[in-house]
């Protein structure tokens, strides 16, 4: 039986609301605190979501691939983002892209991440790229959705499912953060240091 939506906990994120504009527009607004290091800091706000995800079951993986347009996407094959349905029958994805992280956002000394910045959430990674496309895979079903400057503009859509669990964030940054640097091979080594639960991979695929 479903179940009311008033009535799911507020753990990571309100699932009150889907879309919270004016946290996106505060975000958008400040770059240089959101995401001081450019692409890369956002890069690792994703990374620090699939850890979250791997520790929860002892341990995963995931994959950087730094595409040819631009984008960059992080998969992981964790239990993919919490989808529900509530009392009317409909999907909601918890809105980790466009609401504030109920742990981080308004508590920067929470966590920090291995650039040394503070850790604010998903959000931050959705407002300040062109485009976002999330897709989530779970047990119960897979979806996939689409966002501009951290705004959805696309329905929950669901996507055929494979067998596999896990959350794949494809975005491309604001042309303003410049682009992306990746760190060197020791840098990337410490990630292990910092998320011991998580293996990461990169793919450099810009010169192919």
């Amino acid at each position: 039986m479903d179940v009311s939506r008033a009535s799911w906990a507020n753990t990571t994120h309100d699932w009150s609301g889907l879309v919270d504009a004016d946290h996106l527009a505060h975000i958008r607004r400040n770059p240089a605190e959101f995401a001081p290091d450019g692409p890369w800091h956002l890069v690792l706000e994703v990374l620090a979501y699939a850890a979250d995800e791997a520790a929860s079951k002892g341990g995963g993986s995931c994959a950087v691939v730094l595409h040819p347009d631009g984008s960059l996407s992080v998969r992981d094959d964790g239990r993919g983002t919490d989808t529900r349905v509530d009392e009317h029958g409909q999907v909601v994805k918890k809105p980790v892209m466009a609401t504030k992280d109920l742990r981080f956002f308004d508590f920067p000394q929470a966590e920090v991440l291995p650039d040394g910045r503070p850790r604010r959430g998903m959000s931050v990674v959705a407002a300040l790229s062109e485009w976002l496309a999330h897709t989530n895979r779970r047990l119960n079903g897979a979806w996939t959705q689409r966002y501009e400057h951290g705004v959805p503009v696309s329905g929950l859509e669901p996507v055929e499912v494979d067998g596999t669990t896990g959350t794949l964030v494809h975005f491309r940054p604001d042309p303003s953060l410049g682009s992306v640097t990746v760190p060197p091979a020791g840098d990337l080594a410490r990630l292990a240091t910092v998320w011991p639960h998580l293996e990461v991979h990169v793919d450099d695929r810009r010169n192919d």
